[in-house]
C-alpha cells in the first residue's frame, strides 16, 4: 500500500473462482490491516464509521476492493471477498463479501467459491473422494461448505447457511407496474421475493432492464420498513437483495423455480444466489410449497442451477429460531492474478459504467 492509503506499487493477489457463473474474486495477499476482534467487527471497520453497506466510508481497505472491482480490473458485476482470521479455532477463515457498492453480510456463491479455493489450494486437507467440510466465519455468523470430491477433484460444494426466518409475509409495495405483495426473509442478509408475473414480467434476459428497475424500487420501498430489522442491530438490517421469480413444472424431487436476484444498488446475481435460495427455502416451508427433505430446483436467468433443501431434521426448529437450510452448486477456479496500480495512472482505482 502506499503512504496515502491508497494502492500503490505493492501487488494485490487474487485467485478468482465462478459459481454458478457468479464471479467470485479471493484476495490472498496485499490488503492492509483490518482491525476488529471478530469478522462482524472487521465488517464494520471496512464500511467505516458512518457508512453504510452500499454506501462504505472511503478508506485503504476500500480502496482495494475499488481497485478489484470497477473498471478496467474488474466490471458492474463483479464480486468478491477479503480472507481475514476467522473469529475463534473452530473455523477455518473468515472472510468480508465485497461487491461493486460495497460491502456484504452473506454470499452463498462466495461460501462454495471459498470452499472449493480451501480445499483446491491445500489450505484444508481433503480426501480425493468423500467429503470435506471448510468452516468459515462471515459478517452474519459461522457458515460452513461442505466440498465434495471424486477421483482427486472437487465436484460440487453443498453450503449450508446461518438460519434462515421469515419476517413478514404480503408486504404491499407500489411499484411503477403497480402495487404487488412481497415476502421478507433474513437468511444471513435480507431479502424480498416477489413472482416475476405480478409485475407482468418473465425471467429472461431479454427483460433483465425491468427487472432490475422493479428490483431496485422494492428496495428502495422497503427501506424503513420494520421487517427488515435484524436483532442483531444495523449490519444485518435492511433490504440486501430482491429475488424475482416464476414457478416451473416440477421436478421428481420438487419444485422448480427460476429467478434473479438484484441486489444492492441494482447488481444482477448470475447465480441463483445462495443465501437467496436459503431465504426462499424459509419462505416456501412456511407457506407449504416445499416439505422438509425435497429438493427445490433453483435456476438462474442464465441457465445454471442450485439444489436447496431443508434437511427435515431441521423441520422441528421453532419459527422464531429459522430452519437452517442447505443448498449444493459447483465452483470452478477461472484465474489466478497479480494486479498493480501505477502511481501515475490517471484512472487510479478505475471507473464504474
Amino acid at each position: 500500500m502506499s503512504p496515502t492509503g491508497a494502492p500503490g506499487t505493492d501487488p494485490v493477489r487474487t485467485t478468482d473462482y465462478h459459481t454458478a457463473g457468479e464471479p467470485f474474486r479471493i484476495v490472498t495477499g496485499g490488503l492492509p490491516p483490518v482491525p476488529g476482534d471478530t469478522v462482524a467487527e472487521r465488517c464494520a471497520t471496512a464500511i467505516g464509521a458512518g457508512g453504510s453497506g452500499t454506501a462504505p466510508r472511503r478508506g485503504a481497505l476500500d480502496e482495494v476492493r475499488r481497485l478489484l472491482v470497477q473498471e478496467p480490473r474488474g466490471h458492474a458485476g463483479m464480486y468478491g471477498g477479503f480472507v481475514v482470521p476467522p473469529d475463534d479455532d473452530g473455523a477455518h477463515l473468515g472472510v468480508l463479501f465485497w461487491h461493486k457498492d460495497g460491502y456484504s453480510t452473506a454470499c452463498g456463491h462466495g461460501t462454495m467459491a471459498l470452499g472449493a479455493w480451501a480445499v483446491d489450494s491445500g489450505r484444508v486437507p481433503a480426501p480425493d473422494d468423500g467429503d470435506v467440510q471448510v468452516r468459515i466465519d462471515v459478517p452474519s455468523g459461522r457458515v460452513a461448505a461442505t466440498v465434495h470430491r471424486t477421483g482427486g477433484r472437487t465436484t460440487g460444494v453443498t453450503f449450508r447457511n446461518v438460519p434462515a426466518r421469515v419476517a413478514a409475509r404480503r408486504v404491499p409495495v407500489a411499484t411503477g407496474r403497480g402495487v404487488v405483495e412481497v415476502d421478507i426473509a433474513h437468511a444471513g442478509a435480507c431479502y424480498a421475493a416477489v413472482p416475476a408475473r405480478e409485475l407482468g414480467l418473465t425471467v429472461t434476459p431479454a427483460e433483465l432492464p425491468e427487472l432490475v428497475r422493479a428490483g431496485r424500487e422494492i428496495r428502495a420501498a422497503l427501506a424503513t420498513h420494520p421487517a427488515t430489522w435484524h436483532p442483531a442491530g444495523p449490519l444485518l438490517s435492511g433490504v440486501y437483495g430482491v429475488v424475482l421469480y416464476e414457478e416451473l413444472a416440477d421436478t421428481p424431487l420438487g419444485p422448480h423455480q427460476r429467478n434473479v436476484t438484484v441486489f444492492a444498488d441494482g447488481q444482477i446475481d448470475r447465480s441463483p444466489c445462495g443465501s437467496g435460495t436459503s431465504a426462499r427455502l424459509a419462505m416456501m416451508v412456511e407457506e407449504g410449497t416445499l416439505a422438509p427433505g425435497q429438493d427445490l430446483l433453483h435456476e438462474s436467468v442464465c441457465g445454471t442451477v442450485f439444489t436447496g433443501r431443508v434437511p427435515k431434521e431441521e423441520a422441528a426448529r421453532a419459527a422464531d429460531a429459522g430452519l437452517v437450510t442447505e443448498v449444493t452448486g459447483t465452483a470452478y477456479r477461472t484465474g489466478e492474478h497479480v494486479f498493480h496500480l501505477d502511481p501515475h495512472d490517471g484512472l487510479a482505482t478505475g471507473f464504474l459504467l
